[in-house]
């Protein structure tokens, strides 16, 4: 057995007190020549999301007890983007990814394990978990909890996006109270994650491109008892990649990024990944950025019409074949690389010429590279004036690539959703919120209860939205987000002023504020940054320690 560390833990005289403790867990004499596994779940009942992990880490352990070793359960933390959305607890969204590394740091370091599994859930579990993977650099594959079932309204397919959308579609007069509430009580009928192709079942893909989970593992329910069956693979994975030598560097290289980015835009996911595709390189020590995003998004069209780009569930996806199929068709259409290692040992190109696929019709819900869903990129980064370093807009959920309007602006996320419900929005306006950044906000929330305010009240395709902050997955429209530099810290997005015109245009990458340059300098030399909205606790570190959205966001305590 691999014991990579656990040795100068739990071997020899001086650590007899050291066993002592793990003998009151019930260990046995055999158990310390082992080698030990951590087992490592995102848990919390505070939410759908994550409510199961526990129950998965038992199968996971009972994988690695198969293959000869011996593993221990370890938490981490959850927070739960949806229910946190358009509240003062979405500032903690972000701040919990890099949170989540940290804690697993702390954790698998300080008790001498030799190889971990990782389990999320929830959008920011899942980057969190893999950021940890190649900063600790052990033996370690990541497993998915799992999206929720989708619920159903008669014959209509429902998911946790049309209840946000209801909301806009009731403030707007366009349905009654009463239907409000039968989607709420449909939309969400198990546990496990948001059922679109929203930022966790986009993550959960997503480690499969990178070769950081088992290939098939992403799209099981996680109600399914397939979902089970990969947990205990999973355990029985990590102890052959201990034996193999496979540490998440060597799967988590530039090869494997391009593979994921590639496949986040051919999917239309979650713009999210951008965030956390940059943050993991980052912690992996490669150079991935938004160069090579804006590259890669011109070659790949859309192949999947999962929501909110399309009209299905991961569920429909799973039921014929799931991410592997995606895959697959980029392999066949060589824009995947398939020389990029994964956990099982084997380059992903091996893995796909052995996969097949079931015999389920794909009609509707995929489509061949040579005839897409959408002949262009599910997302495009956009510069201009407005941002000089970049900014994302998911234009595979958004049926208007271009468009021109007037600037209403607005100093966070509270004051848009209040102008929106009131009807104050109208056709040809663009929104403009701002102080919602990495360090302004701080922690860069999400707009979706804005975003599905303006798309419920008939307004996606006549209104836009631009800000520093981010967007749930589920959010479509034309929505541009991580605009950067911050407004926080003197990004041009802090200069824009009521009515100003504003030019987007997601075909060319373009976002432009169309204002002289000397009046930008003019407003330049009256702008003063704002005071920090907290001086204390974790948000004030997190503002002291973040970067700015093109850098993935992470927390340094150095400029990058």
């Amino acid at each position: 057995m691999v014991r990579v560390r656990s040795r100068m833990w739990y071997d020899g005289v001086d650590n007899a007190p050291h066993r002592s403790y793990l003998r009151a867990v019930g260990f046995n004499e055999w158990d310390f020549s082992k080698s030990l596994v951590a087992v490592v779940a995102a848990w919390s009942e505070l939410g759908p999301c994550n409510y199961h992990t526990l129950e998965l880490a038992k199968y996971v352990k009972e994988g690695v007890k198969e293959a000869g070793g011996v593993a221990l359960a370890a938490p981490t933390i959850v927070v739960n983007d949806g229910i946190n959305m358009g509240t003062p607890g979405m500032r903690y969204s972000l701040i919990s990814r890099d949170l989540i590394a940290d804690t697993i740091e702390a954790q698998v370091n300080s008790h001498g394990v030799d190889a971990w599994v990782g389990i999320g859930g929830c959008d920011k579990t899942q980057p969190g978990i893999i950021m940890a993977m190649v900063r600790l650099e052990l033996p370690s594959v990541y497993l998915y909890g799992g999206t929720a079932e989708a619920g159903w309204l008669g014959d209509r397919e429902l998911t946790i996006e049309d209840t946000f959308e209801a909301v806009g579609a009731y403030l707007s007069g366009k349905i009654t109270l009463e239907e409000l509430r039968r989607i709420e009580e449909l939309s969400f009928p198990t546990y496990g994650t948001c059922q679109g192709l929203f930022t966790a079942n986009t993550m959960a893909i997503l480690a499969e491109a990178l070769g950081v989970s088992l290939l098939g593992s992403a799209t099981p329910p996680a109600t399914s008892a397939r979902r089970r069956a990969y947990a205990a693979a999973s355990g029985r994975a990590v102890l052959k990649a201990a034996e193999l030598g496979i540490t998440p560097r060597k799967v988590v290289t530039y090869d494997a990024l391009y593979n994921a980015a590639v496949t986040l835009f051919a999917t239309a996911g979650s713009t999210n990944g951008i965030l956390h595709l940059l943050a993991i390189a980052y912690e992996a020590g490669v150079k991935f950025t938004l160069d090579d995003f804006d590259e890669i998004s011109r070659k790949v069209p859309v192949i999947a019409a999962l929501r909110p780009a399309g009209p299905y569930a991961m569920q429909d996806l799973d039921r014929i074949g799931g991410a592997p199929r995606i895959l697959k068709k980029l392999y066949k259409a060589n824009l995947l690389r398939p020389e990029a290692l994964t956990v099982e040992g084997e380059p992903i190109g091996k893995l796909l010429e052995r996969w097949q696929p079931p015999s389920v019709p794909e009609t509707g819900i995929l489509y061949d590279v040579e005839k897409p869903y959408k002949p262009y990129s599910g997302i495009r980064i956009l510069r201009g004036n407005l941002a000089p370093s970049g900014a994302v807009m998911k234009i595979g959920a958004a049926n208007v690539l271009k468009f021109e309007g007037r600037a209403r602006v607005y100093d966070g996320e509270a004051e848009a959703f209040k102008a929106v419900a009131a009807g104050e929005i109208k056709q040809g306006d663009v929104v403009v919120i701002r102080y919602e950044g990495p360090r302004g906000a701080p922690g860069m929330p999400e707009m979706l209860k804005v975003t599905a305010a303006i798309v419920g009240a008939g307004l996606g395709e006549s209104v836009a939205l631009i800000t520093d902050g981010r967007f749930s997955g589920a959010t479509r429209g034309i929505m541009v987000g991580h605009v950067a530099p911050e407004a926080a810290v003197g990004g041009p997005i802090a200069l824009v002023e009521n009515g100003d015109r504003i030019i987007i245009d997601g075909g060319a990458g373009l976002l432009k504020l169309d204002v002289p340059d000397e009046e930008l300098e003019r407003r330049r030399k009256n702008w003063t940054p704002p005071p920090p909205k907290y001086s204390g606790g974790l948000l004030a570190k997190y503002a002291a320690l973040v970067q700015q959205a093109d850098k993935g966001a992470v927390t340094n305590p150095r400029p990058l």
